[in-house]
């Protein structure tokens, strides 16, 4: 009898040993959900689908977790209904977010503002259903020297409505010139008004530092990028979309990486220098547990319940202010411009806090958190 209570014992820790975390099911349901057809095999039973799929509807990746289980057994469960509604939800928003894009650029088209399209609409270009991606707000970016008067343009009434993030700068690709950048920029179409996108290698770049400098938190980020990677142009050019500068090349590749390490991207397409090489282990290690919870409300400033002012004036609360500001490895590494690689990061946590103190200390209490 003991024998067999042992042999028991044995089995259920084995079995717990391979219980997913609920970053390893995020990342099993979407690997492969960008692609038309072939997706990897879905490695969840019907417990661990229904564990996932709060994770996958709030973070914005409920569609992508339809199209992955639509044609297996798992599409008649109550859970994949949910994730159906969510792809049902943002065919209908594609087409309102569409037309309000469309009024945009025909607004800025008609007083001659040159301007860039970015993320959003232009991410979900990569799938083979745009209603797979949901985007809200428009990105736009416009040459430093027109940034004032689009301002103006987008404050009519007629466009307010449309919640334009307006840029006159990309802050992940600063180390390549904006004229560049619209030098590069691709033509294309949405109904019948003529927009423009970033080139596929400013794309990648921008999606790869866009991942890693918001901590890698949401999953739908590293599927755009995966998507990207397996849908390059037969002339692509990996000296543009690299860049000169030597860290954030090295970012670039990391987030590449990344996409194939955990949503099995392929990297057939991409040069061994660019797609093969160590993705080190806090890197995987900080995704996963971000993607854990990938909720907004979960990042800063949401996280911050308190400014800093409020707590100096409460210290007691103080020990806990500073938990809840200590920054995930990836975000502190991007935000003091750090290399990616096997070493410890509380260094450039400590940086980053650091930096995060100074900035307090030398503007209004008031807006500080």
């Amino acid at each position: 009898m003991r024998s067999c209570a042992l042999s028991t014992c044995f089995v259920l820790v084995v079995v717990n040993l391979h219980v997913k975390s609920r970053g390893e099911l995020v990342s099993a349901a979407l690997a492969g959900a960008w692609r038309k057809s072939q997706p990897p095999t879905v490695n969840l039973t019907q417990a661990e689908l229904d564990e996932v799929v709060p994770l996958l509807y709030g973070s914005g990746a409920g569609a992508l977790g339809w199209w992955r289980v639509r044609t297996t057994e798992l599409s008649e469960s109550d859970s994949a209904q949910v994730l159906h509604q969510a792809y049902r939800l943002q065919s209908l928003q594609s087409v309102i977010h569409e037309e309000k894009i469309c009024k945009v650029f025909r607004l800025l088209r008609a007083h001659s503002i040159d301007a860039i399209l970015l993320k959003g609409w232009s991410a979900a270009g990569l799938y083979p259903d745009r209603a797979l991606r949901p985007y809200g707000d428009i990105d736009v970016v416009v040459r430093p020297e027109q940034h004032e008067r689009a301002t103006e343009l987008l404050a009519r009434p007629e466009v307010k409505d449309c919640w334009v993030d307006l840029h006159e700068s990309i802050d992940e690709l600063e180390d390549r010139p904006g004229a560049a950048l619209f030098d590069r920029a691709r033509d294309t179409v949405i109904a019948d008004e003529a927009v423009k996108v970033l080139s596929a290698e400013d794309q990648l770049a921008l999606l790869s530092i866009h991942l890693l400098k918001h901590g890698a938190w949401r999953p739908l980020w590293l599927c755009d990028i995966s998507a990207a990677i397996e849908n390059l142009p037969s002339n692509f050019d990996w000296n543009i979309c690299l860049g000169k500068n030597r860290t954030r090349r090295g970012w670039i590749k990391a987030a590449i990486r990344l996409a194939n390490k955990l949503l099995s991207a392929s990297i057939e397409s991409v040069p061994d220098e660019v797609g093969v090489g160590e993705v080190p282990e806090w890197l995987t290690r900080s995704v996963l547990r971000q993607w854990q919870e990938p909720f907004a409300i979960n990042q800063p400033p949401m996280s911050h319940p308190q400014s800093m002012a409020s707590v100096l004036r409460h210290p007691t609360t103080l020990v806990q202010a500073l938990r809840q500001r200590w920054p995930n490895p990836i975000l502190a590494t991007v935000s003091i411009n750090g290399s990616i690689n096997s070493l410890p990061r509380f260094p450039y946590q400590i940086g980053n806090c650091l930096t995060r103190a100074r900035r307090f200390l030398i503007r209004p209490p008031r807006t500080a958190h």
